[in-house]
């Protein structure tokens, strides 16, 4: 699979601040790919810097093995941005703001482009007849949608792209842009919403003080976690419960036990729950919201309720 996105040892200072501090990014074709990171952490900068908006301090990187900066014209007629809050011009439509913005692009063939246009425009029930300033925040979003997703683009670069949208309009942009992937389209998603990076990203990079620290699958970054198990107390007695390898964490919760175990272990814990018999078995893995809270110093939320009322085995015997 080919390399769309390469970085290395990327640096991007403005003045005494460093927004970008070594990172190296890779992202592959065809494949969404996650970009995680709280505000401030260097996603834009990066961004900005793929579109030839921002020039490097230092390191390298190429876009379809091409450098953004000096080669920013004929990369842009390959490549689609959104942004997050999507200004436009106030005295024109809708409607003319999308054909404006795919003719920059340039629109290779009209007939395709009219019939995708307006399956767009049905699909997100947007309406192009009014002027900009009469958008809400959401339908100004959707126009920088439409006119990203009208016109093929090889490259997708989305920075928070669903802002602004409610949920129905969420589950119309993950399918249309699950299928410009399956057309052959490469993504690379900025968002800080965990649940549609989770349901969309083939991987995922985690940034943090301008360079990454995690990248890889889910399945991949899973084992950086623990997992969540829980079963029924019925027949079963506190050294039972304690007898538990590589177990930690155990809660009881009414007729139920919860605990956790570090991902790559469960092997061990598995074999020990089979010997005990236990009933209502479930096995809960981290998600990616604790995956990226485990890096920035946040308590990891659990896979099921608890409350702080709820004791410990070990006050429970007390």
């Amino acid at each position: 699979m080919s390399t769309v996105i390469s970085t290395h040892d990327l640096r991007k200072n403005y003045g005494s601040v460093r927004a970008l501090d070594g990172l190296d990014l890779e992202v592959s074709g065809g494949e969404i790919h996650g970009f995680l990171g709280p505000n401030g952490a260097g996603k834009s900068t990066t961004i900005k810097i793929l579109l030839g908006l921002a020039r490097a301090t230092s390191g390298s990187v190429t876009v379809y093995d091409r450098d953004p900066w000096t080669d920013a014209v004929p990369l842009h007629t390959r490549m689609a941005y959104v942004p997050a809050g999507v200004p436009l011009w106030p005295t024109l439509t809708g409607g003319e703001a999308i054909d404006l913005l795919c003719r920059l692009r340039g629109i290779r063939n009209p007939q395709a482009y009219a019939a995708r246009r307006a399956h767009l425009i049905d699909a997100f029930s947007f309406d192009p007849s009014r002027k900009g300033h009469t958008y809400s925040t959401g339908n100004r979003q959707k126009v920088a949608l439409i006119a990203a997703l009208a016109v093929p683009a090889g490259l997708y670069l989305l920075d928070e792209p669903t802002s602004g949208l409610d949920p129905v309009m969420e589950v119309v942009f993950r399918r249309e842009l699950t299928e410009a992937v399956a057309a052959g389209s490469t993504v690379l998603l900025s968002s800080h919403i965990l649940s549609e990076v989770e349901k969309l990203c083939d991987r995922v990079s985690i940034i943090r003080a301008g360079r990454i620290v995690e990248t890889g699958t889910l399945a991949d970054l899973r084992h950086l976690t623990r997992t969540d198990v829980a079963f029924a107390l019925e027949g079963l007695d506190e050294s039972d419960l304690r007898s538990l390898p590589r177990s930690s964490d155990l809660v009881l919760d009414g007729t139920r036990a919860h605990f956790t175990a570090d991902s790559d272990e469960l092997v061990d814990v598995l074999p020990a729950l089979a010997a005990l018999r236990v009933r209502g078995l479930t096995i809960t893995p981290p998600s990616l919201e604790e995956l990226f809270l485990s890096h920035y110093g946040d308590e990891k939320p659990t896979a099921t309720p608890r409350t702080r009322r709820e004791a410990r085995l070990g006050k429970a015997s007390q």
